[in-house]
């Protein structure tokens, strides 16, 4: 199941992905890791899909990338005594803690936290947007407010608040219970949604603890200024464009876009690009050329992985969405253009040895035209410093560490391969050889390029490189 691309594919599983045959289709299709949203489904729901995920690992002998989203802070009112009420532009409209339903005149908004941030002249947002309010007063526990852009509010709709930092925990206590379950289950990438401060991240690392990777999911424009302490906090990055466009103008969002990917790929961190990259194809069985030329875009600037949502969670034609995604990236790939772009925004190497080492292996493999670049890593860390070079060649990534090996399912350009503990140098390089044949990726008469930390199981140690060509 070697893929033909470098960049990778993430699949959301929901009502229209939940059989073992559609995640099958799915995987086959191209999809390298697969989303569970915590937001959506109770534990059991996601434990079978994690058994199905394991089971097609196990069929096809290739590791497989599961990505368990965290709810986050999110805020909602309450509800309606009718259900649903109509705001026209005017209104006075009042937000306060009373669990009495609402009406045309007032809603619950059972958050403290919010009264206590807002100001007068601050703008709510509610319903991904779709209806504006302005603050005119506050106190402990209400926000008078005017209505700038009316129309239908329904319950339990989604709340966001822009230019606000909220004295928000980074986790709930729903979200706690989803990390200790996830976390119980095998996850290898743990999501973190509605990130504001670096803190938020570090605090969620201590209870992880190192036994999965941490995505921080940036969803709020208060996060883009703590952007760098944020990706250093953080394993991966995930650029959640849904949630930015709703509290930043639609405008910045391809910008900020671009910074997030750039500054990832400086400090080595993969970075995702995800909401509405195919969504048409939720009800169509083809994208639109614009939502085509954004995941190129993607691509362009360099992501690592590109997400799709609804469209495998509940569309109508999930595999062909991946099936697409899939066929772009590969078009974008082989674009004479792309290397161009990949080579004018190659990062340059940290000064350090094994950045340095790495580097070399990446100058060296286009300078003998390697068939690839084979690293050797127990934290993985090794093989990230290959990727980060983006090299013209694949990069296969030998560990025996299967939780590390499925981490790389996520990374650009790297064929990850559990293989057993190695004892001698020599035997390191020979093994490395015989698995870049086995695995399609060189034939007899070409060479690959070895890097490695010696002695083997240091994590971070890459101090060896090793040209070595194919014998049999």
């Amino acid at each position: 199941m070697r893929r033909r691309r470098n960049a990778k594919i993430v699949a959301t599983l929901g009502p229209a992905s939940q059989t073992q045959r559609q995640i099958e289709t799915l995987y086959r299709r191209g999809a390298d890791v697969f989303r569970l949203n915590f937001s959506h489904g109770s534990h059991e729901d996601i434990k079978a899909l994690i058994d199905i995920i394991r089971g097609v690992e196990q069929k096809y002998r290739r590791p497989i990338a599961i990505l368990t989203d965290l709810q986050g802070p999110k805020i909602r009112i309450g509800t309606f005594a009718e259900g649903k009420v109509t705001l026209k532009k005017g209104d006075k409209f009042r937000l306060d803690m009373s669990k009495a339903p609402g009406d045309v005149h007032r809603v619950t908004l059972p958050h403290k936290e919010v009264f206590a941030a807002i100001r007068p002249k601050n703008e709510i947002l509610i319903d991904d947007g779709r209806l504006r309010l302005r603050i005119e007063a506050r106190g402990r526990d209400f926000a008078e407010t005017r209505v700038m852009t009316g129309g239908t509010l329904s319950d339990h709709k989604g709340v966001n608040l822009p230019n606000t930092v909220l004295g928000l925990k980074a986790l709930t206590r729903k979200d706690r219970r989803d990390l200790k379950f996830a976390l119980a289950n095998g996850a290898d990438w743990v999501g973190l949604s509605f990130i504001q401060r670096a803190h938020d991240v570090a605090e969620v690392r201590g209870l992880v603890k190192g036994r999965a990777g941490i995505m921080s999911k940036l969803e709020k424009p208060s996060a883009i200024g703590e952007l760098d302490a944020i990706i250093a906090q953080s394993d991966a990055v995930m650029v959640a464009r849904g949630d930015l466009g709703v509290e930043m103008p639609p405008e910045d969002v391809p910008t900020v876009q671009k910074q997030v990917v750039r500054h990832c790929r400086e400090a080595g961190k993969p970075v995702v690009v995800a909401t509405q990259m195919l969504e048409s194809m939720i009800h169509s069985p083809a994208p639109t050329r614009a939502e085509a030329s954004d995941v190129a875009t993607a691509i362009y600037d360099g992501a690592d992985a590109v997400m799709l949502s609804a469209e495998t969670a509940v569309g109508q034609h999930g595999p062909a969405a991946v099936t697409m995604m899939d066929r772009i990236i590969r078009r974008v790939e082989r674009d004479p253009h792309f290397h161009a772009i990949t080579d004018a925004a190659r990062v340059a190497a940290l000064g350090n040895d094994a950045d340095a080492i790495t580097a070399a292996a990446r100058s060296v493999a286009e300078t003998i035209s390697a068939a690839a670049i084979v690293t050797f890593t127990t934290s993985g860390s090794t093989t990230l410093r290959a990727s980060r070079q983006r090299p013209d060649v694949p990069v296969v990534c030998l560990t025996g560490c299967r939780d590390t090996a499925r981490r790389m399912a996520v990374v650009w350009g790297v064929h990850a391969v559990i293989t057993g503990d190695v004892r001698s140098f020599n035997e390191m390089v020979t093994r490395a050889a015989r698995v870049a044949a086995r695995e399609g990726f060189a034939r007899k008469g070409q060479k690959v390029v070895v890097t490695a930390g010696v002695p083997f199981g240091t994590p971070g140690a890459t101090n060896v490189l090793r040209i070595h060509p194919i014998q049999d």
